[in-house]
Order: C-alpha cells, then structure tokens, then sequence
C-alpha cells in the first residue's frame, strides 16, 4: 500500500486510449465499499465518458478543470446532505479509494475540487456541474474524479519530502 501510496501522483495529460469497462467497475467497487459514517453510504456516482459531456464540465470554473476535456473518463462525486452531516468526509474517502484502486490498475488520476469553487460568472461551480448532469437540488457536487492511462509516468514522491516536524505524539 505505501508503494502505491508514493507512485500515485496527479496526472492531467492522458493517452486517447479508453478506460476499459472492468477498469470503470473496479474502480466504482472501490468507491462503494468505501468506509462511511454510520454505513449510510451518502455519496452518488455519475460516470461520464462522453466527449460533449466531459467538454461542458471542464468550463464549470475558471481554473483547474479545463484539461478534463481531453481526459477518456470523469466521475462525478455527490453527497447527500439529508443523508449525513459528514457527507463531505464520506466522499472524500470514496474519492481517494477510486484515485487509490486507479493507479492499482496503472491509471493516471486527479480530483477536481468544485465544492465552493466559484464558477465562470461567479456562480458557483458546483451548479454549473449539476446542470450539465442533471443532478437534483437536494445533492451537493464534492468534485470530479479524472481518470485515464497516463500519458507519461511521474517519478514517486521520496522519504526526503516527509514533513515530519509535523506530528506530535501526545501532545503539541
């Protein structure tokens, strides 16, 4: 797991090769086994492949999502609210579990954050992401998961990196 852990790295560029469907099923598995609060599983998955699809929700927001328009697949990740007050943890987890079996699967992977991102129009992006989906008011859009063969490989993070003046044991 830790090899795994220092190997993944977020990859923006991808190969035009498509994310096969078992990859797609594996990586979904993943996302619904994930750990949640109370097992009461808040999170809601869109699945989008095609090119219009992906095209439109890399213009939800000014920055950080337009290189989503040449990515092969994008997983909306939602919460419901009415289902758990810790839906953004619940997500978050599902979130890194699917980045975590990717890269298990030699996929390239990145998450971007639309909650509380602003939108083109200073709407929020979150809104423009659920028009384009059609997802209902009541679900909150946490971001979307990229994924997609890496178009080159990323040298692993190292022990040097470690900021380990930043754990305490027992106290501060």
């Amino acid at each position: 797991m830790l090899d795994l852990i220092k190997k993944r790295r977020s990859c923006r560029k991808f190969t035009e090769e498509k994310v096969s469907p078992d990859e797609i099923d594996q990586i979904l598995k993943s996302a619904l086994w994930s750990p949640t609060s109370k097992n009461n599983r808040p999170w809601e998955f869109v699945v989008v492949e095609k090119a219009e699809t992906l095209k439109a929700l890399s213009q939800c927001k000014p920055h950080g999502s337009s290189f989503l328009s040449g990515a092969p697949l994008g997983i909306v990740v939602l919460g419901a609210p009415d289902k758990s007050d810790v839906w953004v943890e619940d997500c978050s987890i599902a979130s890194i579990m699917m980045q975590m079996t990717a890269e298990s699967l030699g996929l390239g992977s990145t998450w971007i954050q639309i909650r509380l991102r602003l939108g083109e129009e200073g709407n929020m992006a979150a809104d423009n992401v659920k028009k384009i989906i059609n997802a209902p008011d009541k679900l909150e859009v946490l971001g979307i998961m990229v994924f997609g063969h890496k178009e080159k490989e990323r040298k692993p993070y190292s022990d040097d990196i470690l900021l380990w003046d930043r754990v305490h044991y027992e106290n501060m």
